[in-house]
């Protein structure tokens, strides 16, 4: 195993669904002597989708981490699922990589997730080079979809290799810094390939092409660029390390292409993680803080003689128990160890440590700063968790997910699965942050909460078949919010006298609509003592704990301001619970005066079909209730972006199918709240109500 960092590629692979970054995966696999039988994702024989619900559906739903070996050189990858209810796994695997390989359909080009994706990763500062695959496919183009790089993600791609041939004619790439044309046989063996000049009808272009990489790539070294304008040509290395810099300071993107099913062009990009992706040591050292949340001003430096820093981003449950992906940024850790997990305070013993290959493992017996490696024997450590030395505490920025935008009520059929159910969702709750589960007071239902649709979709079938749980589900529901509307100023006395001490606490207050997004604030302007200051969390608190039950359908109250202006308060009788409650009194009295509201989400939607069919579609959105945006036509067909109430999206995928004959896809996220129409109020306050009368019967 290497423990040279210079070694050492941490890299994701991620894109639009479909665009192919499962099937790159396994050509690295089995190009780097991995795996010697390649899989097939539409035969669901893929190395790195080992789930049944993978395999059935063709797409990635985790994010798999393998490890290979590429001149000299150890690559540690994790592929990413693509679909848009999945991107909490790209997220989570941005945070601990170095570089990436986006991948970007021929044909298809820049579609929706592949916008998202590429957001967070800027967001992540992450290095990448690009691989536009699939050029064997009907209407690919790669200048196209270089421009759409260009135009719809503001990135500057830097064109490395030029396609030979376009859609069936295709047979390999002209690679422009040696001016040698890589050229595959039809036998699908990667290895089958010969290097000779390029074909004399691409001179020009290849000498066109190079003239533009060399122009930007020199911009990275004054004393080379003087050089250059002095008519001295630059050597490949002086070229490389040019490229190197100026992809690790992200100024442009490493541009290759080529078919990964056709095994086509892999090697190159390969060749470009070496050279041009950045080693641990190279990237923006991750900020430490401690054990409070505040900065230290100190960062985790990649070196295996520091202290112990390493961030779990990824639970895993497999039949040899709970893996726990970390990803060690300084000291190292052994086997037998123990670790301290700053987030819980607790000491945990590290039992065993692997390197995976999708779902094989390799034991070790150590792992060192820069690693990617799963750990066993984790007891209370969930994603986003830091491990740290015992004596030498601190904590890794952590991360941030967003919350579930739609739920379902799931209940066991009998008191056997109900504890089947709990244990089950115990573990997949530690493996995905964005799912959550609550238990409904009122009618013992659990409600599992999700991203979309088919985030639950898939929770339920793991449920029923992984665990083995029979269970009853109810129909989607949307998790609306409430607010107010008007500005209010009111005073409310708590007053209760009942032999002895009794309870007294009376207050004066605004209560005003906040700013959208601002959730709820709470300030106290009271001059002097009428309520001293020690009564003010308690107030605080009696308002915080009512917003979570709204004055129209009991949805959560956003966006709230109160401020505290005046009040009284009683030697003897007033205490902390009764200020709280005075604070929920007042809530109850007089919030329904407030213009109460309920708010709905409002999601992203981009919709892509055939344009015979684009009438359809907008009309069909249009009685949705949705917004259209813009819309633009590409090669393969027009691209609608609307924006849409989440209520009158479920079972979307089936409408749209049935109205394109098929060929339309779609994807969306959660956007922001907006209000909602009269109509949809009344009709969801009815909803809510005939729901509370059913499960008291």
């Amino acid at each position: 195993m290497a423990t040279d960092l210079d070694l050492y590629r941490n890299i994701g692979i991620f894109a639009h669904v479909d665009a192919g970054k499962t099937t790159t995966t396994e050509r690295i696999l089995s190009l780097t002597g991995k795996i010697h039988k390649i899989g097939e994702v539409h035969d669901g024989e893929a190395t790195t989708d080992f789930m049944d619900q993978e395999r059935e559906r063709g797409i990635t739903i985790q994010s798999a981490a393998t490890s290979c070996t590429w001149d000299n050189h150890r690559l540690n990858i994790i592929d990413t699922p693509g679909h848009v209810d999945f991107t909490i796994e790209v997220y989570r695997s941005l945070k601990v990589l170095d570089g990436g390989i986006g991948v970007f359909c021929g044909s298809g080009g820049v579609e929706p997730q592949s916008e998202t994706n590429w957001r967070y990763a800027n967001e992540s500062e992450v290095a990448r080079i690009i691989f536009v695959n699939k050029l064997d496919r009907v209407g690919a183009n790669f200048y196209r979809v270089c421009e759409q790089v260009n135009k719809v993600l503001g990135a500057k791609t830097l064109i490395m290799v030029l396609p030979i041939g376009e859609e069936g004619e295709f047979k390999g790439v002209v690679d422009l810094i040696t001016r040698k044309a890589w050229i595959w046989d039809d036998s699908g063996d990667p290895t089958k390939f010969v290097q000779e000049d390029p074909p004399a009808d691409m001179l020009d272009d290849v000498e066109k092409y190079r003239e533009m990489l060399v122009e930007t790539a020199l911009e990275m070294d004054d004393t080379a660029m003087e050089a250059y304008l002095e008519g001295e040509q630059p050597s490949d290395e002086v070229l490389k390390s040019c490229i190197r810099k100026g992809t690790i300071s992200r100024e442009f993107f490493p541009t290759y292409c080529g078919s990964a099913f056709k095994n086509k062009g892999v090697q190159l990009v390969l060749n470009a993680v070496v050279d041009y992706l950045p080693n641990p040591t190279e990237v923006t050292p991750q900020p430490e803080i401690d054990l409070e949340g505040n900065a230290t001003g100190e960062v985790a430096l990649v070196d295996p003689s520091k202290p112990l820093r390493a961030l779990a981003f990824k639970i895993m449950d497999d039949k040899y128990g709970a893996l726990t992906f970390i990803r060690i940024y300084s000291g190292k850790i052994s086997k037998g160890t123990s670790v301290l997990n700053t987030f819980t305070g607790k000491k945990e013993r590290i039992g065993r440590i692997v390197e995976m290959h999708a779902d094989n493992r390799v034991e070790l017996e150590e792992a060192t700063a820069g690693d990617i490696v799963a750990v066993l024997g984790m007891k209370e450590v969930k994603t986003g968790h830091t491990l740290a030395d015992p004596n030498n505490p601190a904590t890794l920025e952590p991360m941030v997910f967003p919350d579930p935008v739609i739920s379902i009520a799931v209940s066991p059929k009998d008191k056997v699965q109900a504890d089947k159910m709990g244990i089950a969702l115990g573990k997949m709750i530690s493996e995905d942050p964005s799912f959550r589960v609550e238990s409904d007071q009122e009618s013992g239902e659990t409600i599992l909460k999700g991203m979309g649709e088919l985030h639950l979709d898939i929770k339920i079938d793991i449920l029923k078949r992984t665990h083995g749980v029979e269970c009853e589900v109810g129909a989607p529901q949307v998790a609306y919010r409430e607010t107010i509307t008007k500005r209010l100023e009111q005073s409310y006395t708590h007053k209760k006298q009942s032999g002895g001490s009794g309870q007294f606490g009376k207050i004066d207050f605004i209560i005003e609509p906040g700013e959208p997004g601002s959730g709820y604030q709470f300030e106290s302007t009271i001059k002097g003592g009428n309520i001293p200051k020690e009564f003010w969390p308690a107030i605080e608190k009696g308002f915080k704990m009512s917003l979570d039950s709204g004055v129209l359908a009991g949805y959560p109250c956003i966006d709230v301001r109160v401020e505290l202006t005046d009040g009284q308060f009683h030697a003897v009788d007033s205490s902390a619970i009764a200020f709280e409650l005075a604070a929920k009194g007042a809530y109850r009295e007089h919030f329904p005066s407030a213009g109460p509201q309920l708010l709905e989400p409002i999601m992203k939607v981009d919709v892509y079909a055939p344009e015979e069919y684009l009438g359809d579609v907008i009309g069909d959105l249009n009685r949705r209730r949705g917004v259209i945006k813009s819309q633009e036509t590409g090669m393969t067909g027009a691209k609608i972006h609307a924006q849409v109430p989440l209520g009158e999206m479920f079972s979307y995928i089936g409408n749209l199918r049935t109205m394109t004959s098929g060929r339309g896809q779609f994807s969306m996220e959660f956007l922001h709240y907006e209000p909602c129409p009269r109509n949809v109020t009344e009709q969801v306050i009815k909803e809510v109500e005939e729901r509370k009368a059913a499960k008291k019967k």
